[in-house]
This record gives structure tokens, C-alpha cells and sequence, in this order.
């Protein structure tokens, strides 16, 4: 008697050294990014570049990352994802040391928006197409406990910033970070394949009368371990965020999909076509969706990179300022577990809570800028900091939900792209607005006016799209059924039919 096996994805093992390098690797770069301010605003200041540089370094670095993010899938074609990892975290650590001896913003420009986003970039979706290989049935709880470690470092980096600067000095704390920012390449190394760590299991009948025949093949029981290794390959390619709503909620993905489209002979411009897939442009949602993220984003990342500098301005000291982004960040974190929690019971479309998110951002800022003591400024920055959860992490699913499976992948690379072109172009258009005006709240003013435009689209779309559902749903009522005559067919007798 023969008996069939299949690979599955290990669903542990290994793969819990793959949630952890994802995780470490998420705090290292991400931790940076809120504490941007903090890390470099006696540098900036010394330098007569406040906030104009700021805003024209993080525009730079989400520009590089959103390009490096856009070349990935290409480059897994030709090499492995561990492979385009490693040279990921080797440009990101390369720009980290490189920090250590700026000495103008334009080396800093070089060493952190351009090599440090770009490796960010390339090990984004490396560490997503990975994870979502060794985990299918236990996605949701491991991306939970993930994102639940990224909170807590990202919690604490601003404070181990402040305490390093403090015992070090500015170059030193670069160089304590740029050998914390080196765990990069150990995260990376343990990107395994998920093909070295697959588990066997036995295929049901019901199963094998289902399953093409080259997905399984017959073993006979009495055989040794290593003919077990004829089994066929995984079924096919998944992704992560294709189920609508929070109920499969599985933090930000960006996947590599196997699926290739059809080779032609093309012009340069079809082939940048077909690259891209630019033909999502002709649909005026998904360039609703696309615009409405990359403002709400680029407001988000470019408010709280000014916070630092406005709460200087307003008289609070290092330790008060990297307390409160602390707070912020573990409010970031209680909200991952709150929505973790709520999408095992509730299904709401990922949009909706994008949609909310933002919306309560601009109410909670327009608080903010009247807030001037410590409670109060760390009350307003744990709400900001909650609600920010909700602007990040459903990100993906709400190109899941509109794109098809298969054009998942060139739909949200092509929103890497264009919202990498969005920060870059209007990056600095806000930092120049506070070098002219020497005013904050301007600046704040301008930010929360970007966030509204991915508020006021969207409900208009929304709105007219149920008003036309609606009065689609009006003019089927109102259709009379035509009752259709009856025929009366006469046959005729067979006798008169000879005649």
C-alpha cells in the first residue's frame, strides 16, 4: 500500500527565527525614523539647517526606500530573496557607519536617505515574502507577536537615543547605533529558504482525488526518510493580505509573486507599461486609493519627525522630549494588540479603518496645537500615537481588498513608486514653509491640510458610490416584467404529412 505526501510550510521551527530577525530588523529601522529630530537637531542647528533639512532628508530617504521597495521582485527573479536581503542590510549598515563622520547635510543626505532607505527598501519585502512562506494557519498570531516586538523596541529606542547622547556625545551615539543597525545582516541571514525547513504530512484520499497528480507522489510506507524528499512543491504562491477585512489582518506585506505576465515583443514604452503596470492608472479609484495614502503617509511620517523640533522650540528638555515620544510609541503599540484583539471578532474593511484613522488624526492635531505642559502634551501624543496604528498597519489590505490576486503585486509596487515621488516632490515643500514663516504651527496646519486630502476624496467616493448604488438599486425596482405571449405550436398528423 502506497502513501501520498505533501510539503507544508513548517508553521514554527525555523520560522520563529525568521518572525524574530523580521522583527529586529523592523525596530532598527524604524526606530530611527521618530527619533530623527532627536538624533540630529543639535547637529542640524549647528549647522544653520533645521527644518528645511529634515524634511528634504526624510522625503530622500522615503523616496530611495520606495524605489529600492519597487526593484525588489526584479531582482528575486535573478537572485534569492536571502541573497537581495543581505545586500539590503549591507547598504543600510554601510550608510549607518558612514553617519558616524557627516559632516554637512549633504553627506547625511547620502549616508542616511540614500543608502540607508534603499536598504530598508530591498529588506522589506524580503522579510514579508519570507515570513508569509513559513507561515500560513499561524500568520495572523505570529504577525501579531511580531508587530507586538516592534512596538516594544521602537518604545524604548527614543529613550536609549537620548541616554546614549547623553554618555557619548552626537558621533558617538552613531556609532553605538551603527552597530546596533548591524543585527540587519544577522536578520537577513536567517531568511532561510522555506524549502530547507518544509514538514511532510500524509495526503487524505479525499485529498489525492482533488489534487493534480504531479502535487503528491506515492511512497511506500516501509521506505526511508530520504525518498521522502520526492514530494512535490508547495501549491502554488499565496499572499498574505488577499482576504478582505481585519479578520486575517497581517500587518504591512509586501509580497514577491511568482506569477510572471505574458512575455511579448514591446516597445521601451510598453515594456515600462507592462514593468509598472501602469494601466492601473486608467482606474480612478485605485489613483484615489494610491494619492490619498501617499498625503495621509507622507503627513503622518513628516509630522512626527517635526515633533521633536517643535517641543524644543516650546521649551521642553531631551529627556521630556524622548519621554513623550516613548509614550507615543507605546500608545502604537497598545493599538496593534487592540486590533489584533478586535479583527478575530469584527470584519471591517481595512479602508473604512484607514478612513477613520485619519480623520480622528485631524481633530486629535487641531488639539495639539493648543497643548503647551508635559500631561497634556503626552495625553494628545499617546492619541496620535494610537490612531497612527490605524493609518499604518491596515496599509495593505486596502489594496488587497480593490486589486485581484494576481495584480497585487504590480499594484502596490507601482504605489511604492508613486508614493516615493509624491514625498520627494512635496517633501520640502513644508520645511521651506517653516524656514520662511519661522513658525510651527504653519507647518502643522500644512500637514494635517494632507491628511485631508486622503480624507475628503475618499468620503466623496464613497458617497457618490452608494448614491449610485442606490439609485441602480431604484431603477431595478421600477422595471416592469413584459409577460411574453404564448405561442400555440400546431402539429401536424403524421398521415398529412405523407400526403
Amino acid at each position: 500500500m502506497s502513501v501520498a505526501y505533501r510539503k507544508v510550510p513548517p508553521e514554527g521551527g525555523w520560522g520563529l527565527l525568521v518572525g524574530i530577525g523580521m522583527a529586529a530588523m523592523f525596530t532598527v529601522s524604524l526606530g530611527s525614523l521618530p527619533s530623527f529630530g532627536l538624533m540630529f537637531g543639535d547637529f542640524l542647528t549647528a549647522l544653520g539647517e533645521e527644518t528645511g533639512a529634515i524634511a528634504l532628508i526624510t522625503s530622500c530617504f522615503f523616496s530611495a526606500l520606495s524605489f529600492a521597495g519597487l526593484f525588489t521582485n526584479t531582482l528575486m527573479k535573478k537572485y534569492s530573496c536571502r541573497t537581495v536581503g543581505l545586500l539590503g542590510a549591507f547598504s543600510y549598515v554601510i550608510g549607518s557607519f558612514l553617519t558616524i563622520f557627516v559632516r554637512s547635510t549633504n553627506e547625511l543626505l547620502i549616508s542616511f536617505s540614500v543608502f540607508q532607505g534603499a536598504g530598508f527598501g530591498l529588506m522589506i519585502p524580503v522579510s514579508y515574502t519570507t515570513f508569509n512562506a513559513y507561515f500560513v494557519e499561524k500568520r495572523v498570531v505570529m504577525m501579531s507577536v511580531s508587530q507586538t516586538l516592534i512596538g516594544l523596541g521602537t518604545m524604548y529606542y527614543p529613550i536609549f537615543i537620548q541616554k546614549t547622547m547623553e554618555a557619548y556625545g552626537f558621533r558617538g551615539c552613531m556609532a553605538v547605533l551603527a552597530a546596533v543597525n548591524s543585527h540587519t545582516l544577522v536578520a537577513m541571514m536567517v531568511m532561510h529558504p522555506v524549502e530547507w525547513h518544509m514538514r511532510l504530512v500524509p495526503v487524505e484520499p479525499e485529498e489525492q482525488l482533488m489534487a493534480p497528480a504531479e502535487k503528491i507522489v506515492r511512497e511506500k510506507p516501509d521506505r526511508s526518510d530520504e525518498n521522502l524528499s520526492h514530494v512535490s512543491k508547495a501549491l502554488g504562491s499565496r499572499r498574505a493580505s488577499s482576504i478582505p477585512g481585519l479578520g486575517n489582518w497581517s500587518g504591512p506585506v509586501v509580497v514577491s509573486d511568482s506569477t510572471e505576465r505574458d512575455k511579448r515583443p514591446a516597445t521601451k514604452w510598453q515594456v515600462l507599461v507592462d514593468f509598472l503596470d501602469l494601466t492601473l492608472l486608467k482606474d480612478p479609484i485605485y489613483v484615489n486609493i494610491v494619492l490619498g495614502i501617499s498625503f495621509a503617509l507622507y503627513s503622518d511620517l513628516a509630522f512626527f519627525t517635526l515633533q521633536p523640533m517643535y517641543l524644543f522650540m516650546i521649551g521642553f528638555g531631551k529627556p521630556d522630549v524622548s519621554l513623550i515620544i516613548a509614550i507615543g510609541a507605546a500608545a502604537d503599540l497598545l493599538s496593534r494588540v487592540f486590533l489584533a484583539i478586535s479583527s478575530t471578532c469584527l470584519n471591517i474593511k481595512a479602508r473604512y479603518v484607514y478612513l477613520a484613522g485619519a480623520l480622528f488624526t485631524i481633530l486629535a492635531r487641531f488639539a495639539f496645537l493648543f497643548v503647551y505642559d508635559f500631561y497634556g502634551m503626552a495625553i494628545i501624543t499617546a492619541i496620535m500615537g494610537f490612531l497612527r496604528t490605524w493609518i499604518h498597519v491596515p496599509l495593505p489590505l486596502v489594496f488587497s481588498e480593490y486589486l485581484s490576486q494576481a495584480r497585487f503585486p504590480s499594484g502596490y509596487g507601482l504605489f511604492m513608486f508613486l508614493q516615493g515621488n509624491i514625498t520627494f516632490a512635496v517633501g520640502p515643500i513644508v520645511g521651506y514653509i517653516r524656514d520662511v514663516t519661522g513658525s510651527y504651527t504653519i507647518s502643522f496646519h500644512c500637514l494635517t491640510l494632507f491628511m485631508a486630502m486622503c480624507v475628503l476624496p475618499w468620503l466623496f467616493e464613497i458617497v457618490y458610490l452608494r448614491l449610485k448604488a442606490q439609485a441602480a438599486g431604484r431603477e431595478e425596482q421600477n422595471l416592469v416584467a413584459v409577460p411574453i405571449p404564448a405561442v400555440k405550436v400546431e402539429t401536424m398528423a403524421q398521415d398529412d404529412v405523407c400526403k
